[in-house]
């Protein structure tokens, strides 16, 4: 087994290529078991599933260019009480991130305000929310955001316009993503492409067209690039591996119940009975009892006699 099939089957990988003979660069992307490990124990519609996860393959794309310490974070937010689209109403929130070093997470919710039944297509879905991008650097605590024109009939279609803007360079992007699976095949036309070959990039746009949506999932890189682009001269970059960063921090959620103070913790508790903490991007529940949250000003309340 190669190292590319070794990360694409344990965690993931993101790899990068060019086709040297026509100026074409691209780049493709396996969410693999990292993909697996941000669904369990969730419960999500079809649909919901595939957006997520579309929307985390175009968040490794961005995260394995970022040249600092970081995350690029998309979310997609449509607020209760915002004007309501044609088709449906209520609620959405997708929000998914990735670090420089190629750390997931994410999360989806679709809450309605009336019966209707929902739009499972991605235009309808999206339909009056807003689309961001940001781009966050550890070192110097900025943060970069642009928005995303909610433009086509799917994620592919609008980050296409949006890297055609963005980047000044021409974009073709094609994403599946199911409970099984998630990947991504990006091409882009680099200045040279024409002086080289005057029909390579309507040749590559039209031999990458072919791509299955198994072969986007779990084709070897490798592999799914020779059998595209059988004729061309594939250049490889290093795999980088993606994994998932959905960890369990009690102790971060902890200084957040203190930060809160005891007497509203403890009106929660004789309301609730218990403290209940859902952290949705790491897909985590935290529960404290009337003993935990007096465990947790303990140490204070000795530091202080």
């Amino acid at each position: 087994m190669t190292l590319e099939q070794n990360l694409s089957l344990s965690s993931g990988v993101s790899r990068r290529f060019t086709l040297d003979n026509l100026d074409i660069r691209g780049q493709v992307v396996h969410l693999g078991e990292a993909w697996q490990s941000l669904l369990k124990g969730r419960t999500l519609a079809h649909h919901e599933t595939q957006f997520l996860g579309e929307l985390l393959c175009v968040a490794v794309l961005v995260g394995t260019g970022l040249k600092h310490p970081g995350r690029a974070t998309l979310q997609i937010q449509r607020r209760a009480g915002d004007p309501a689209p044609s088709r449906t109403s209520g609620s959405r929130l997708l929000v998914v991130d990735c670090t420089h070093t190629l750390g997931i997470r994410g999360m989806v919710r679709t809450e309605s305000d009336t019966a209707e039944v929902e739009a499972r297509d991605f235009a309808g879905w999206v339909e009056g929310s807003t689309l961001a991008l940001t781009v966050s650097n550890t070192d110097s605590a900025r943060q970069y955001q642009s928005i995303v024109p909610v433009s086509g009939l799917s994620i592919a279609e609008c980050f296409e316009h949006y890297f055609d803007q963005s980047e000044q360079l021409p974009t073709h992007l094609w994403i599946h993503a199911n409970a099984e699976g998630a990947g991504a095949l990006l091409l882009q036309k680099l200045p040279g492409a024409d002086a080289k070959d005057a029909d390579g990039w309507a040749r590559v746009e039209h031999l990458a067209a072919s791509v299955t949506a198994a072969e986007l999932v779990a084709a070897p890189i490798a592999e799914l690039l020779t059998h595209l682009f059988a004729e061309e001269d594939i250049r490889l970059y290093e795999p980088k591996p993606i994994h998932s960063a959905s960890v369990r921090d009690e102790e971060k959620v902890k200084t957040m119940l203190r930060s809160l103070g005891r007497e509203e913790l403890e009106a929660t508790l004789a309301e609730q009975g218990e403290l209940v903490i859902n952290d949705e991007m790491c897909n985590q529940t935290y529960r404290f009892d009337a003993a935990a949250v007096a465990a947790l000003f303990a140490a204070s309340d000795n530091t202080k006699l």
